[in-house]
C-alpha cells in the first residue's frame, strides 16, 4: 500500500495525489512509489489519462535535503541515488498515457522537474516555480528548463534561485492556465475528460509520437507519425470514430 502517493481512478481518469506533509518533499520511498504508480498505468485498460497534484498548500518542494545526508554513505551511493532521481521523472514522461500536472502551490527544484515531465501543465494563481538548488550549494535544472523557457529566463531561474509566479509562467506560455486554487482541479478534470473521450489506442500513439518527434528533424518526424496513422487506420476504434462522425454521434471506443 503506497505511503505517500494516493491514487483514485474513475471514468478512465486517475487522480494521483502526492501526500507527504508538510511540503511533499521527495525521499527515496516517495520516488519509488511515483515510479510504481505511473509504470502501472502502462498496463491498465481502465486508465486513459492521469492528473498529478499535491496534497495541502504545496505541489512539491523538491528533494528532501535532510535525507541526502543520510543516504550517501558508501562508494556508489551517489550514482545509485542519481539514477533513481533521473528515472522517477522519466516514468511520467514515458508513461503510455497523457499526464496533466495540476500545480496547486509551490513547485520547486525536483518538484518543478515533476511538473515538466507531465504532458499538460496547469496551475493555481498562488503557485510559484523555482530551482533553489543554487541556494544550498548545488546546481540543476538546465536540461529541463531549456525545454520550458527561453535562454535568459532559464538561466535566471537557475543562477538566482528566484521564484516565478504562475501568472508570469502563463504569460510566457509555459503553463496552460492560471486559475484560482479552488477552480484548479475542475479545470484539470475538464481537460482529462476531453482526453479520456478519445480513442485510447490513438492517444497512446500520439503521446509516443510527440516524445519521439521532438528530438527528430521535422521531415523524419512527420514520416514517423505517418506510420502510426497507417497502423491506426486498421483498428476498430478508427472505424468507429469515422462512423460516429458521419452519424453525428459520440463514438464508443473499445481500445481495439
Amino acid at each position: 500500500m503506497p505511503q505517500y502517493i494516493k491514487v483514485d481512478v474513475s471514468d478512465y481518469i486517475a487522480t494521483v495525489v502526492m501526500d507527504r506533509p508538510p511540503v511533499n518533499a521527495q525521499n527515496s520511498q516517495f520516488r519509488t512509489e511515483i515510479m510504481e504508480v505511473f509504470d502501472s498505468f502502462n498496463d491498465r485498460d481502465d486508465v486513459r489519462v492521469a492528473i498529478l497534484t499535491g496534497a495541502g498548500k504545496v505541489f512539491c518542494a523538491g528533494a528532501d535535503i535532510k535525507e541526502r545526508a543520510t543516504i550517501i554513505k558508501e562508494p556508489g551511493d551517489y550514482a545509485r541515488h542519481n539514477r533513481v532521481a533521473r528515472e522517477y521523472a522519466n516514468c511520467i514522461r514515458e508513461c503510455a498515457i497523457p499526464v496533466i500536472a495540476a500545480v496547486n502551490g509551490a513547485a520547486l527544484g525536483a518538484g518543478l522537474g515533476l511538473m515538466a515531465a507531465c504532458d499538460i501543465m496547469m496551475a493555481s494563481d498562488n503557485a510559484v516555480f523555482g530551482m533553489p538548488e543554487i541556494d544550498v550549494g548545488l546546481a540543476g535544472g538546465a536540461a529541463m528548463l531549456s525545454h520550458l523557457v527561453g535562454k535568459s529566463r532559464g538561466r535566471r531561474i537557475v543562477f538566482t534561485g528566484d521564484r516565478i509566479p504562475a501568472q508570469e509562467m502563463f504569460r510566457l506560455g509555459v503553463i496552460e492556465c492560471c486559475v484560482p486554487r479552488e477552480a484548479l482541479m475542475e479545470e484539470a478534470m475538464k481537460m482529462a475528460r476531453n482526453i479520456a473521450s478519445k480513442s485510447p489506442l490513438a492517444m497512446r500513439l500520439a503521446k509516443q509520437a510527440y516524445n519521439v518527434c521532438e528530438n527528430m528533424p521535422q521531415r523524419d518526424g512527420y514520416r514517423f507519425e505517418q506510420n502510426f496513422t497507417v497502423q491506426l487506420s486498421h483498428t476498430e476504434d478508427a472505424k468507429e470514430a469515422q462512423r460516429a462522425f458521419a452519424e453525428k454521434r459520440k463514438p464508443v471506443f473499445k481500445g481495439r
